[in-house]
Order: structure tokens, then C-alpha cells, then sequence
């Protein structure tokens, strides 16, 4: 039995993640900016079966506010082991181009905000020398490209950063899983024409992400072939790549 916090808890990943972790008996705390949809998330996780289930209204980019709710999560768990960070936006790369202001607050929602949450629970981790990180970024990340670089450069900077403090947590025997889907069909996604064949259910990265928790992994692409499509981009020379549409 795990002791879980989920922040982002109402996206489609981690709904369907925190699924999979109630039939398995581990007991969950809940982070969202909405109470609503939040709710509704608890409740359907309790008909499923899971034996504790408890919520905490956050918006993720209140850093100062971070401190005071892994301390509720500690308290209502009684303990943490495992953390599960997946709240983030799809940024309107257009529109960052044209605002400055939109382009950084997008870096600082989709990385910022899971840096200051992660060194957070590493230095709780590190002292009871046991848990989990595991925090969702993209293969966006991988390579900046004109289609997205705006929510690719913060994802990569929160692969960066997970690399780094995977190492320095190793040690301490806390694990840092960084896991990096390609496309998935999400509400966020929902307005994009997303080629079928490349596109994954929130179920099957679901499947994936606790595969990966249990197995103590690094770093996964999921779908699988994501890392092959990922490493043919990457090995594009720059004199080549800026002259793609890709």
C-alpha cells in the first residue's frame, strides 16, 4: 500500500493513473485548482474502491503554498512515499510569441511551478531516505521545435532538472521518474487533429506510469515508439532541422 499525492489530480493522465492506484489499495491525496472536478474525481475513486481518499484545493503556481499542503498530505496519509506531479497547460504557441508575459507564465506553470514541488519533496525524501518523484513532462523536451517551443523549453527544462536531481537522490535510495508522452487524447488535446496511430488513450500512459513507479525506472516514453521517433528528431543536424516543417 502506497501513500500517494497526485497534483494536477482532475487531468485526464493522472485521473486515470490515480485509477489504477485505488484498485491496487494505496491511499491517495488529491491536488487541484478546482474543488469541482476535484470532487468528482474523489468520489469516483472511492466507488472503485480506494480505502482512503482525500483532496486539497492548490493552485500549483502558489509556491508559498506549497510547503503547508505536502504538510496536509503527510498528515492525512499519515506519511508520503510517492508523488505524482501532472498538472500543466498546453501552451498556444502563437499567442506566446506575440506576449512575453504569456510566454513566461507558461515556462513558470509548466516548469517552475514542479521544480519548487520537487525540491520539496526531495529534501523530505531524502531524510526518511525512501519514496518517489515522478513528474510528467513531454517529449517536447527533447528538442525545441517552431510547432511548440515555448511548452517544449519548459519541459525541457524540467527534464534538466529531474536528471539532476535523480542523481543527487540515488544515493539516498528516493527514486525520480521522468515520464515523457508523446500525443494524448485529453481534453486539452481535443482541438488538435492528432494523427490516430501516434495518439495514446490517458489509460494506456496510465498503465505505463505505474509500470514504471513500481519498477523504479528513469525515464520513460510512452508510447514506447516515442523514443524512436524522439531520437531520429534529436539526431537531425541543425543545418537540416531548421529547414524541416517538423
Amino acid at each position: 500500500m502506497k501513500k500517494i499525492l497526485i497534483v494536477g489530480a482532475a487531468s485526464a493522465i493522472a485521473e486515470a493513473t490515480a485509477r489504477r492506484f485505488a484498485l491496487a489499495g494505496d491511499h491517495l491525496f488529491l491536488v487541484g485548482r478546482k474543488p469541482e472536478p476535484l470532487e468528482a474525481v474523489a468520489a469516483d475513486l472511492r466507488t472503485r474502491g480506494a480505502p482512503a481518499v482525500h483532496t486539497y484545493v492548490m493552485d500549483a503556481n502558489d509556491f508559498d503554498a506549497h510547503p503547508a499542503m505536502l504538510d496536509a498530505a503527510e498528515r492525512a496519509l499519515g506519511g508520503l512515499d510517492t508523488a505524482l506531479l501532472a498538472h500543466g497547460t498546453l501552451s498556444d504557441q502563437p499567442a506566446c510569441e506575440r506576449d512575453v508575459a504569456l510566454a513566461m507564465s507558461e515556462i513558470r506553470t509548466n516548469a517552475l511551478s514542479s521544480i519548487s514541488l520537487m525540491t520539496h519533496l526531495a529534501n523530505r525524501f531524502e531524510l526518511q531516505r525512501h519514496g518517489t518523484i515522478a513528474v510528467i513532462s513531454s517529449v517536447a523536451g527533447d528538442r525545441g521545435r517552431q510547432s511548440n517551443y515555448v511548452y517544449g523549453s519548459a519541459k525541457a527544462m524540467l527534464t534538466a532538472f529531474a536528471s539532476g536531481l535523480r542523481q543527487r537522490l540515488f544515493k539516498s535510495g528516493v527514486a525520480v521518474l521522468t515520464i515523457k508522452p508523446g500525443f494524448v487524447a485529453t481534453a486539452m488535446t481535443a482541438h488538435l487533429s492528432l494523427p490516430a496511430k501516434l495518439t495514446a488513450s490517458p489509460d494506456a500512459v496510465a498503465s505505463d506510469i505505474v509500470r514504471a513507479i513500481d519498477q523504479r525506472k528513469d525515464v520513460i516514453y510512452t508510447l514506447w515508439f516515442w523514443r524512436v521517433i524522439m531520437g531520429i528528431i534529436c539526431a537531425l543536424p541543425e543545418a537540416l532541422f531548421k529547414k524541416t516543417k517538423i
